[in-house]
């Protein structure tokens, strides 16, 4: 039986209009042609669909489609965008501030300039799971010349205060990065309001396919981003590579989607993640984690106390949830993120994240919160 899909904050199903949109662009008969061949009429057609999707992206961000780079993801955004600032710097000469529930995208980047000489700090978030602006200056010195934060954490969908550390960075004169894979599609995005210089987004976390993503890159900015992969000089030099006209499509059309429609499914699956919560409040002994601080529409990482998570999923075997970030879910260490707010090992390996979006119903809602239910009672029983 197919199960229930509670998992959106590791990936969404791409939109049927997405799909479709791709689909032209693959075959004979479609937009298939290289972007980059502009001796030609089908280069042409090619060449535009990849701007108007760059429109796309950049109109979702409030930004100029001139200020969007085509990548594989966020984890090549992440890398380009923390490297590429790195490289404009000796190593003694470059302190880089980022926090310690990030994603490993930005987490290893950071810890792999530490092992050539960079100077690295890791800022720890308050118990509620949120990083403060105070903790973030506190760290600032003479030699800070980035500071990375997402702006939605992964695992609890706890919201950072992103625009208050951007007018920080800016009157600091620093560089500001901003992890925005999980934030797009589930909160307002602004560049210019949140005063980034850098921003990364991934299509799959919007009803886009994998392996496509961007990278903002504020063109008023002293910043000259060092490009980390080389080969024909694509992208205004930062990112080499022959333009997947459908995987951008794909972005394009999904970030329109998104951009017409965000407010009213924002509300409607911020009512959905409420039913939820209702429903498995009343099992007793649950919380959230990340609770006193704002939380993105459509996660809900839920601790049940005094119960294993592992063997609370296969008690909802119908329903796909998760334990944690889908890229580290390997593992059997309790999760970074929770640790790192003050979870104890025990509460850590008791909570689950349960993320809904577009696709999910009401339906689904009331067959999760049955399946918790004689889960939970069932383990309860068994004790």
């Amino acid at each position: 039986m197919r199960p229930l899909y509670f998992d959106y904050a590791a990936t969404t199903p791409v939109d049927d209009r997405v799909a479709k949109a791709m689909t032209d662009c693959l075959t004979f008969n479609g937009n298939f042609a290289n972007p980059a061949s502009r001796s030609h009429a089908l280069g042409w057609l090619a060449e535009e669909a990849v701007e108007e999707a760059r429109n796309d992206v950049a109109d979702l961000l409030g930004a100029d489609s001139r200020e969007i780079v085509w990548t594989s993801g966020a984890t090549e955004s992440n890398n380009l965008a923390i490297k590429g600032v790195a490289d404009n710097y000796a190593p003694e000469a470059c302190h880089i501030i980022t926090t310690s529930i990030e994603h490993k995208a930005v987490i290893d980047p950071v810890k792999h300039l530490h092992s050539k000489g960079y100077q690295t700090t890791f800022v720890a978030p308050g118990s509620n799971g949120q990083v403060s602006v105070e903790s973030i200056a506190a760290e600032i010195t003479d030699k800070t010349r980035l500071i990375s934060v997402m702006a939605v954490n992964n695992e609890t969908g706890v919201i950072n205060p992103i625009a208050e550390i951007g007018k920080l960075c800016e009157q600091k004169g620093i560089f500001f990065h901003v992890d925005a894979a999980q934030a797009v599609g589930k909160i307002a995005v602004n560049v210019d309001e949140w005063k980034v210089t850098l921003l990364s987004l991934s299509a799959h976390k919007f009803y886009g396919p994998k392996g496509i993503g961007a990278l903002y890159v504020r063109r008023r900015s002293p910043l000259e981003l060092s490009a980390q992969i080389h080969g024909g000089g694509h992208e205004r030099g930062m990112r080499s590579g022959t333009l997947a006209t459908h995987q951008i499509v794909g972005i394009g059309t999904a970030a329109a989607i998104l951009n017409e429609g965000f407010s009213d499914e924002h509300d409607r699956i911020e009512a959905l993640k409420e039913r939820l919560w209702s429903g498995i409040e009343t099992l007793g002994d649950v919380i959230i984690n990340g609770k006193g601080s704002p939380i993105s529409a459509g996660h809900l990482n839920v601790c049940f106390k005094g119960l294993d998570g592992e063997a609370l999923m296969m008690g909802v075997r119908n329903l796909a949830i998760s334990s944690g970030s889908a890229c580290t879910s390997a593992t059997v260490e309790p999760s970074f993120v929770l640790k790192a707010m003050g979870c104890s090992d025990e509460d850590a390996h008791s909570s689950l994240r349960i993320s809904l979006g577009r696709f999910t119903t009401e339906s689904d809602v009331d067959q999760a919160i049955a399946s918790f239910s004689q889960a939970v009672n069932a383990l309860r029983s068994a004790k």
